[in-house]
């Protein structure tokens, strides 16, 4: 257990007893942000190979996001609603069309709304096309959001037990087999969600030309394919949009986490049949694409624009990969290293919850993905040597742990 002041304990008991207890908290309070590092109330300084969970992908007070923020804080305008124009929205939705080659975009909050929008849309298109064309297919150990479409979505029961009766209409079948995908398709099939990288599944990434037989598949049957990226997009594969390696555009792509660099935002953008299903009155988010979240993707799709930024994911990517296979060598309790890019998995025959204390209490800070995956996603500006202190660390946590 890590030392605490009385302040940090005031502020650890205060939320306990002021806020719902939706989370299983670690006992840290965090304050501060520098690089791709974090501080607590303590002043202790850790190296945070979480970024928000794939949120903070530019780490901490860059200077362009923050000069950025500090510009649409000064003009007074943090927010207008939807009933006008804002010129950081239309900058972002243009930036996100040229990046990705798609057509339209709308603005919301959260990857959990982008998905809810994306649940709509597909929807209003099949019933179009044919009464009852509504159907929806997703993946196992998916993960979509916690709202009751996205819920539903998700293929993992354990976050809709408590919470049924669920949405009808929405099954699940493996990830990466093709087959059993085949075989659930029917006349009532209008859509197909996919994460190309499983995140809360486990870091789990689609198999080599399995997006290209589900993209040939859905337009045999005039089905819309939707690649939620919340998690795996945004240059956290190596690639602007991680459907981008394999080079299968969706129909309809969501995104959020890392899209704002920390402030709030999420996105559904839509190409082809997809892309003029939404009309006035069908969907709308009074927060969606306001000026202080809008102008943060601004500048977060700049710098995944101009490449800069995507080369270093590669080249980072592969320095930690490689470290992490070697620490697999290490420690049987190690059963596999997977991932993409700076989304890595490391998959324990053991629960990783202790690690991940140890690990806090020497100053690094790592997540899970289920009980027995330690997680890897760091801010995408981290460095070789940033990356050889995390798994100095590491390797001396399990050294303590396993022997």
């Amino acid at each position: 257990m890590m030392k605490q002041t009385d302040d940090t304990r005031t502020i650890i008991e205060t939320g306990r007893n002021v806020t719902m207890q939706t989370y299983a908290q670690f006992p840290l309070v965090l304050v501060k942000g520098e690089g791709r590092y974090v501080y607590d109330t303590e002043g202790n300084r850790y190296l945070d190979m979480v970024a928000g969970i794939a949120v903070n992908i530019l780490g901490y007070g860059d200077p362009e996001l923050s000069a950025q923020l500090k510009q649409v804080v000064e003009d007074g305008m943090l927010h207008c609603s939807n009933l006008y124009w804002n010129p950081y929205a239309v900058e972002a939705a243009q930036r996100l069309v040229e990046l990705s080659g798609m057509e339209r975009v709308f603005f919301c909050n959260s990857g959990t709304e982008a998905n809810e929008a994306a649940l709509k849309l597909v929807r209003k298109y099949g019933s179009a096309k044919k009464q009852g064309k509504t159907d929806i297919i997703t993946m196992h150990q998916s993960f979509h959001g916690r709202t009751y479409g996205s819920m539903t979505a998700t293929g993992q029961p354990k976050y809709q037990q408590a919470f049924k009766p669920l949405v009808p209409g929405i099954s699940h079948v493996p990830f990466n087999d093709f087959e059993a995908l085949k075989e659930a398709i029917t006349e009532s099939t209008c859509a197909v969600f996919i994460e190309p990288v499983q995140g809360e599944g486990g870091i789990i990434p689609a198999e080599d030309g399995y997006l290209e037989k589900v993209r040939a598949l859905c337009d045999e049957h005039d089905i819309l394919l939707v690649f939620d990226e919340v998690q795996c997009g945004m240059g956290r594969t190596g690639y602007a949009f991680a459907w981008q390696k394999s080079q299968v555009m969706p129909d309809i792509m969501t995104l959020a986490k890392a899209l704002g660099g920390g402030v709030p935002i999420g996105a559904l953008v839509a190409t082809g049949k997809a892309a003029n299903v939404l009309q006035p009155g069908d969907h709308a988010a009074t927060f969606g694409g306001n000026h202080l979240a809008a102008a943060a993707a601004c500048t977060v799709l700049k710098r995944l624009q101009d490449g800069k930024l995507l080369l270093q994911v590669q080249e980072v990517s592969k320095h930690l990969r490689t470290s992490l296979e070697q620490l697999k060598e290490r420690f049987s309790q190690i059963e596999e290293v997977r991932g993409s890019g700076l989304m890595i998995g490391v998959q324990m025959s053991i629960p990783v919850r202790e690690t991940l204390e140890q690990c806090m209490s020497s100053s690094l800070i790592l997540a899970n993905a289920g009980s027995q995956i330690l997680r890897f996603v760091p801010p995408l500006t981290i460095t070789h040597e940033e990356v050889d202190e995390a798994v100095a660390i590491l390797t001396s946590v399990l050294e303590r742990q396993l022997g």
